[in-house]
């Protein structure tokens, strides 16, 4: 086997595999380098896979002893399996990671099973081989951050990794960050039995979303029984064998508030992870926050070597690095690309799901363009009501003078999903007219999008 490709990814995440793939696709020589047994990096193996894995089972087993009888379900005596539960979750990551092996076969890409270094400009050593390469893409995606003085030990201080795999369903968990990762596995936990507390710095929970958004997140979430202290910070955090003393304070100063707990989630953010890539021996700039520099093109200053994903500017989104790895490999491969990084939609799969796009009323205002907003509850909604799923609301910014869609902001059911004929027609700069004028199925869930554009001009049909 020759040493020499035309292409070395480091990293199988979604940023990397993708690009590698793509890559080959457009006829280039491609190896993939991958520290991990199993390829798809952090969000298919301890991310945003086996999350989600959990989340619905967790929603399907409070539905079930909690919503489906209002249907005329009754289900006596359901109770958490927890170890089949962890074992479907296991299942779906393996065939994901399965998935990725075949497209690697399909594709003829090279996976290299080791940690990868830069030795120097096109030079790539995994376990002790050197290969060499045309181009460098450092895709090595990112790491849990905590904070000063607490140590992550992934059995009672976890990381969302450790989050994935306890053995039991604790009885407490205090969760520290009232960000995406936080919410999504505090309400896994609570589902499954768990007394939940969210300990959050800022005023509000997801910082950066729209603050009508939050506030009624923030609502949904109390009545789920979710607790929370806001405005708060941890002062520190000490495991024993019975679980973990936390010392919490006001953010702004104040009496110091003692807690014991069984387990603390750690979720106060990610960073780049570069440790042992080479970057300083091969002379790569970061950031001050250590983020690899990169040109429009993401070529860092060092010739051949380039950067996407997480370890760059930018939502550290998975899909964001797959959009990033395709325009990459196409540009590599002589052809043009682009993202709209104002259009890169963000998701939080909890129960409801919120979703957002754009910008948030508050940016609106504070850049002084004038909007008019659009917005309709699920509560109308004849699907929604049908599903038993009303809570929440679409919401559409829209430029005042030309109609454009500047933003939108959803919670409700399917969010996620809702939020992508949104983002479409932004991306050809629609407007909240052309959403209105165009036929939804009826009875949908979609058709809230559409009586939110209606509502944009101040005429919905169903309320």
């Amino acid at each position: 086997m020759s040493n020499h490709f035309d292409l070395i990814v480091i990293g199988a995440g979604p940023g990397g595999y993708v690009c590698a793939i793509r890559a080959a696709q457009l006829g280039m020589n491609v190896a993939c380098v991958e520290k991990r047994e199993t390829l798809g990096g952090t969000c298919l193996n301890v991310g945003c896979i086996p999350s989600k894995a959990l989340l619905s089972a967790s929603e399907k087993y409070e539905s079930a002893v909690h919503h489906l009888s209002d249907m005329g379900v009754e289900i006596d005596g359901a109770r958490v399996n927890l170890p089949q539960m962890m074992a479907f979750k296991n299942d779906v990551v393996s065939s994901n990671t399965k998935g990725i092996e075949f497209l690697f076969k399909k594709n003829k890409v090279k996976h290299l099973q080791g940690f990868g270094e830069i030795t120097a400009p096109g030079q790539v050593q995994v376990e002790g081989k050197t290969y060499t390469a045309g181009a460098i893409v450092i895709a090595t995606g990112s790491d849990v951050i905590s904070l000063p003085g607490i140590t992550i030990d992934e059995q009672r201080i976890v990381s969302s990794t450790g989050a994935l795999v306890l053995p039991a369903v604790p009885r407490t968990m205090a969760v520290i960050g009232g960000g995406v990762i936080g919410l999504e596995m505090g309400t896994v936990w609570r589902r499954l039995g768990s007394d939940v507390i969210v300990i959050e710095y800022m005023d509000n929970i997801l910082p950066g979303m729209d603050e009508e958004l939050r506030k009624e997140s923030l609502k949904i979430f109390k009545k789920q029984g979710l607790k929370f202290m806001l405005s708060s910070k941890v002062i520190s955090a000490k495991a024993g064998v019975d679980g973990v003393a936390l010392a919490v304070e006001p953010a702004a100063g104040g009496a110091r508030e003692n807690l014991q707990v069984d387990v603390v989630l750690m979720a106060v953010g990610r960073k780049p992870f570069t440790e042992g890539l080479g970057l300083k021996s091969v002379g790569v700039e970061v950031d001050e926050r250590g983020r690899i520099k990169t040109d429009a093109h993401f070529q860092t200053n060092v010739k051949g070597i380039y950067a996407i994903g997480d370890v760059i500017t930018g939502p550290m989104l998975a899909h964001k690095a797959e959009d990033e790895g395709v325009v990459l490999a196409e540009i590599l491969a002589g052809q043009s690309g682009h993202i709209n990084y104002d259009l890169i939609p963000g998701v939080v799969y909890t129960h409801p799901e919120i979703a957002a796009v754009g910008k948030t009323e508050e940016q609106l205002q504070k850049d002084g363009i004038v909007y008019n907003v659009g917005k309709f509850p699920f509560m109308a909604n004849g699907r929604a009501r049908a599903m038993g799923m009303t809570e929440g609301f679409v919401k559409i910014l829209a430029d005042a003078k030309t109609d454009r869609i500047l933003g939108a902001h959803i919670i409700g059911p399917e969010a996620g999903t809702l939020i992508s004929e949104i983002v479409l027609a932004m991306e050809f700069d629609g407007t909240a007219e052309d959403i209105a004028r165009t036929c939804h199925a009826h009875p949908t869930l979609e058709e809230v999008v559409k009586e939110a554009a209606l509502a944009v001009h101040k005429r919905p049909i169903h309320i």
